[in-house]
């Protein structure tokens, strides 16, 4: 049994859409970021820099095993299951490479320019154009990746389009609110629809239900 501490956010969404498509069993711990329960001290000795998500593997080989950050639960989950990450060779690497894309790029850019646009006192015009530019720069990143490849690691679904989904819908809901001129992006948009039909997808983008 797992114990998964999540909230409402595209960090959040990752693993449970993890969990489903490996068919581990778990158990939801809405963590409530909005009412700073991410401080309260229990979440602290799981995840010290108070981000959601956060595991607690009870049936790891040498008894419970905390992990947080949501790119190094992905590897952990795959690799426990061997399952969504390659177990060598180019189509690991490239897993690797597009989850730890996302983790360093995607999320953190997209979250500052919601930051900026939509929840700041004041509209800070010089940020909001400065992150907007940098999601559109990583999104044709993103483009010319999947107009070769029908996944981000390449022929097969990974850990790395978990890691992208949640994150690229909110790119694009957040760039359509500050600049309407919506790129076309073509293989993201498709690449959004393949990985949207998948029945464990939104089984977990509906985790938690608050």
């Amino acid at each position: 049994m797992i114990d998964l501490y999540t909230w409402t956010t595209p960090n959040g969404r990752k693993i449970p859409i993890a969990l489903e498509e490996l068919g581990l069993d778990y158990r939801v711990h809405p963590v409530d970021i909005g009412q700073n329960q991410q401080f309260a001290p229990d979440f602290l000795r799981l995840s010290p820099n108070n981000k959601i998500p956060a595991i607690v593997d009870h049936d790891a080989p040498e008894g419970p095993q905390s992990v947080f950050e949501s790119g190094a639960i992905l590897v952990y989950l795959a690799e426990k299951t061997g399952k969504l990450l390659a177990a060598s060779g180019p189509a690991r690497v490239a897993a690797l490479e597009w989850t730890f894309w996302q983790v360093s790029g995607l999320g953190p850019m997209t979250g500052q320019l919601g930051y900026f646009a939509l929840r700041a006192p004041e509209p800070v015009e010089l940020a909001i154009d400065r992150f907007a530019d940098e999601v559109r720069r990583l999104l044709g990143v993103m483009e010319g990746r999947l107009e070769k490849v029908r996944y981000l690691a390449g022929d097969d679904y990974s850990i790395a389009d978990i890691a992208s989904y949640a994150w690229t819908l909110a790119a694009l809901e957040t760039l359509e609110k500050v600049q309407p001129d919506r790129p076309p992006l073509p293989a993201v948009r498709a690449w959004l629809e393949r990985v949207g039909e998948r029945a464990a997808v939104r089984r977990g983008m509906a985790v938690p239900k608050v």
